[in-house]
């Protein structure tokens, strides 16, 4: 299968603390990637090394073949990033804003078969501001998606949204997934990670912990559900009181 993203002994420090130490990453086409751990375990400064916005210490990193440092005009049009928090103009309608995300790149997909897709095809004259905080985190993926891109980095997408709506979304990714979309996404809700994820690493004072499937995980460790399994590689007291 192709690697979509590689990430080789990646390094990063600031005034000499370490955030990542030697992480590596490899990604096939339409896998999901879950990156998970606590707050301050790493995450956030990977994902921003390998979109090339943070420059690592060390390490190599490689996206579709090219450099995210380097190459960033031509990642653009096949890199697209949803965050979990986006400050837009108070004023601004969801189809103004659609429209405007459509207009930075060369292609684009129909932003209103989007909206459809996630729930949010009333919402087309509504402004921002008035939506919900579901409805603006399913409106943030959409945006994701308008530049049809072949990797997609999801920030704890489903944040905020009912088990309902959180479904509806794991949904549609799972069928943008079988399209050949590769997905990165960070999430705090282990059942997401377990309907999505075809992969994960957990990181620990910006250290991989353990790379592999969600049942390898389980498996390595002493309990059975995925969300304990996760605590236990996460918590250092727990793990001994395990032991």
């Amino acid at each position: 299968m192709e690697t979509t993203i590689k990430v080789k002994q990646l390094c990063k420090s600031y005034d000499h603390v370490k955030a990542v130490e030697n992480v590596n990453i490899s990604i096939c086409r339409g896998e999901v990637f879950g990156l998970l751990g606590a707050n301050g375990a790493g995450k956030s400064t990977t994902i921003e090394c390998i979109l090339g916005t943070k420059k690592q210490d060390s390490g190599t990193i490689s996206i579709l073949g090219m450099n995210p440092q380097k190459d960033r005009k031509k990642l653009f049009e096949k890199v697209s990033v949803q965050f979990q928090e986006t400050n837009y103009q108070d004023k601004i309608r969801v189809s103004e804003l659609c429209e405007v995300t459509a207009s930075l790149y060369k292609t684009s997909l129909d932003y209103g078969t989007l909206l459809k897709q996630f729930g949010l095809s009333d919402k087309l004259k509504s402004q921002v501001s008035e939506l919900s905080g579901g409805q603006k985190q399913r409106l943030f993926i959409v945006l994701a998606l308008i530049p049809d891109p072949e990797v997609v980095f999801l920030d704890e997408l489903t944040t905020g949204l009912d088990a309902k709506a959180r479904r509806n979304v794991w949904k549609s990714l799972s069928e943008l997934k079988e399209k050949g979309l590769t997905i990165l996404l960070t999430s705090h809700f282990m059942d997401e990670v377990e309907a999505l994820c075809d992969k994960i690493m957990i990181l620990k004072n910006g250290a991989s912990i353990f790379c592999g499937t969600v049942q390898e995980a389980v498996t390595a460790s002493p309990y059975k559900k995925f969300e304990d399994a996760y605590l236990w590689y996460t918590d250092e007291e727990g793990k001994n009181e395990s032991i």
